[in-house]
């Protein structure tokens, strides 16, 4: 990708207590309204770290799954004002999330795979003046030096082939390439091996993405075929 700069994608993270205290929307809310121009420009309208972002309030550190909505309909208000420019979607072989990084430069950004089913991109915009002595600002009040956004991978990609790039400081491309044929075969075999403890850990994935989905569309996530996008067995595997 040419005048683009690859970021590593760390795969390792031992920190204790990562992301354990969680931003309310009252607080955000005060901490923005008395907030610096560069806390405007990292967690304003449209942009990746806002907790407003899908048109209602969620926490950044919270896992969200991104690729089970489309863009368009979460960004719908923000693109017909033109106050954002990310996007998402899936090709053939890959997932990409494609966002600005306003008042975040590359030398801050991070990019992260947690135990292959979160991607978090994170970084501070307030460093610590003393960090040899201070404890790791993620596992305190995050948002006071730093922002976040963690983003659930969807069942098939492949995590060991996360590429993160960004462009004149101010650009992020993030791309998860989908499992190959042979793993995706394979995987399937050993969730029919274990069948009941495959369908449980289903069934708590579907629950939490059913009220994520209420809460941002308020549709029922058995109203639209496209929500189930990812079935357990196929009808081929069924007797």
């Amino acid at each position: 990708m040419a005048g683009w700069k690859q970021l590593e994608v760390h795969t390792e993270d031992q920190t204790p207590h990562k992301w354990s205290v969680s931003l309310s929307e009252e607080t955000f809310r005060g901490f923005f309204a008395n907030g610096s121009p560069t806390v405007h420009k990292i967690f304003g309208d449209g942009s990746l770290f806002s907790p407003l972002l899908f048109g209602k309030f969620f926490d950044p550190s919270d896992a969200f799954p991104l690729w089970d909505f489309e863009s368009d309909v979460l960004l719908s208000s923000l693109r017909s004002s033109g106050k954002t420019s990310i996007d998402w979607f899936q090709t053939d072989d890959a997932y990409v999330l494609k966002a600005d990084l306003p008042g975040a430069g590359n030398s801050t950004v991070q990019v992260y795979v947690e135990n292959g089913k979160i991607m978090e991109i994170s970084g501070q915009w307030k460093p610590q003046r003393d960090q040899s002595k201070a404890k790791d600002w993620r596992s305190g009040h995050w948002w006071e030096p730093g922002f976040v956004r963690r983003l659930e991978l969807p069942e098939d990609v492949d995590w060991r082939e996360t590429e993160a790039y960004v462009s004149n400081d101010m650009f992020l491309e993030n791309i998860v390439h989908v499992k190959s044929f042979a793993v995706r075969e394979k995987r399937q075999v050993q969730e029919m091996i274990i069948p009941e403890a495959a369908i449980l850990a289903n069934t708590a994935r579907m629950l939490c993405r059913w009220r994520i989905r209420r809460a941002f569309t308020g549709t029922n996530m058995f109203s639209n075929k496209q929500w189930i996008k990812r079935p357990l067995f196929s009808d081929e595997n069924q007797d």
